[in-house]
């Protein structure tokens, strides 16, 4: 049989685009087949845009000849998007009803920089609603299930990115990460997932949730893919101005060791009780392997962490309630027949269209920031807001980087804890601090559960540090198992062998 492209990394479908030892429209072709294969039992796309993506990967083929290949770091390699980063184009509806339909006019940055590398957009992945969920069981169209075991979640928001990844559907996608929505997922499917630092990708055409954490993010299978990914779509756009510019990373440094190996922290209060026993046993078994090659270790504290999740979900909401405020039924999206009046159109508009988890936040997100409550609540998380940033600010005075794990448990079950919010909140609380302090953070594979399932860890540095996160984190991986390992639920990797692209 044939060697599967859907099995073979970005990188080197890259390299063998770029020298013609198989065409864009073969590759994009393969991925489709595995796609149409493994789709019906995962549900990671809302939409697939097969025809466009060939006749793209056509184009790209024509004009391989005149192509310097310096400028097409990704020439030919599919990338899915989460859909809440606008295509032009393609459906974009942030898993919400009331978005249903809408097709933007144009790319958001972060798109338009991954077409102008040579990469072939092949579909939008599901998504918890406006981004707002920890499971991807909030979408308003399907659920998706985890490739590792389809009675599980993926993770979330960003599960439908993760999903696809680890489901070989794509080699590489993009995903946004507000308080964890790309590092959870990530730790859930068994990949790697970076959120960059803030201001580090351009938001423009990011549909927002909440403004100031909201950041987009990469996701692979291994950290070099994952890299590359992000070094595509860095840099100021001054179309952001919360973007910013800063010294750019090469994908091609995270296999370069560090002049002097960095000294890693360990936060005594991400491995207090409520940690999964396998998980702790993991990041214990990552910090000696650390510690083994010669990386110091230091435990540091971190005193502000127990009031992250509280603190996350009043500035995030408040800010969701004022972002969310646009979806009225006038301009664009949904528009309830039954509105008869302005304030009934608005009221029956996002009483159809939003879900019940978008209505709780923005309820809860209003209420904090009324008259009477703004102090007592809003003005209060973000006081919160500084002494967690504060807090990291101090620990990298003593550590490089922080060790800890990305979720406190392996993925649960579909259906386990969408009947309590308060629990399913805290599935982010190892991911929500670092996002409110803007630091770049990355999961990756370090072990597995009693039940085969993936466990993340999750590697913290200072702001705009991403090439020594990166190498730190490729450091523990090449000399580890864990990203080699694929999911065999249902026969996900034996499907899709006879399409054309094997």
């Amino acid at each position: 049989m044939k060697e599967r492209v859907w099995d073979l990394p970005a990188r080197e479908l890259r390299r063998r685009v770029v020298a013609r030892e198989i065409s864009a429209e073969e590759c994009v072709r393969g991925f489709l087949d595995r796609l149409a294969a493994v789709e019906p039992s995962v549900g990671a796309f809302l939409s697939v845009a097969g025809d466009q993506a060939l006749a793209d990967a056509r184009g790209l083929d024509g004009r391989m000849a005149g192509l310097d290949p310096e400028s097409v770091p990704l020439c030919g390699v599919p990338v899915a998007i989460k859909d809440n980063i606008v295509t032009e184009g393609l459906e974009t509806t942030c898993g919400s009803k009331i978005l249903k339909g809408f097709i933007p006019p144009y790319d958001a940055t972060c798109v338009a920089k991954l077409r102008s590398a040579g990469a072939i957009v092949i579909g939008k992945t599901n998504c918890d609603e406006f981004g707002m969920g920890s499971s991807t069981e909030n979408s308003a169209f399907q659920r998706t299930r985890n490739p590792w075991d389809l009675g599980r979640v993926p993770g979330g928001s960003s599960g439908g990115s993760a999903a696809a990844v680890a489901a070989r559907e794509v080699p590489v996608a993009l995903g946004t990460d507000t308080g964890g929505s790309v590092r959870q997922p990530a730790a859930f499917c068994g990949i790697v997932g970076l959120k960059p630092t803030y201001g580090r990708v351009s938001r423009y055409g990011l549909v927002a949730f909440a403004s100031s954490l909201d950041q987009v993010g990469t996701l692979a299978a291994d950290v070099t893919d994952c890299a590359l990914l992000a070094s595509v779509i860095c840099g100021r756009d001054p179309r952001d101005t919360t973007s910013v510019e800063a010294e750019p990373f090469r994908p091609d440094s995270v296999d370069t060791p560090a002049s002097s190996k960095p000294t890693i922290g360990l936060p005594k209060e991400f491995l207090d009780e409520g940690v999964d026993g396998d998980v702790r046993y993991a990041i214990e078994m990552a910090a000696h392997f650390y510690e083994t090659h010669g990386f110091s270790l230091r435990t540091i504290t971190l005193p502000h962490t127990r009031y992250g999740v509280a603190a996350y979900y009043l500035i995030a909401d408040a800010e969701a309630s004022s972002n969310l405020a646009r979806y009225d039924g006038v301009r664009y999206g949904y528009r309830s027949p039954l509105g008869k009046t302005t304030d009934a159109l608005y009221s029956t508009t996002r009483g159809e269209g939003f879900g019940e988890e978008v209505k709780r936040r923005i309820m809860l997100g209003t209420y904090a920031l009324s008259a009477g409550y703004y102090d007592q609540y809003y003005l209060k998380a973000l006081r919160v807001r500084t002494l967690i940033a504060a807090d990291f600010h101090e620990a990298f005075r003593q550590v490089d980087v922080l060790l800890t794990p990305t979720a406190p448990a392996p993925a649960f079950s579909l259906g386990e804890k969408v009947r309590d919010p308060l629990v399913m909140y805290l599935s982010d609380v190892f991911t929500i601090t670092p996002s409110l302090a803007g630091l770049p953070a990355v999961s990756l594979p370090c072990g597995t559960s009693g039940e085969g399932l993936p466990i993340g860890m999750q590697l913290v540095a200072r702001p705009f540090a991403e090439g020594l996160l990166l190498q730190t984190a490729r450091a523990f991986e090449k000399e580890t198992p864990w990203h080699e390992m694929r999911p065999g639920s249902e026969g996900l990797l034996a499907a899709g062998g006879g399409g054309k692209g094997d």
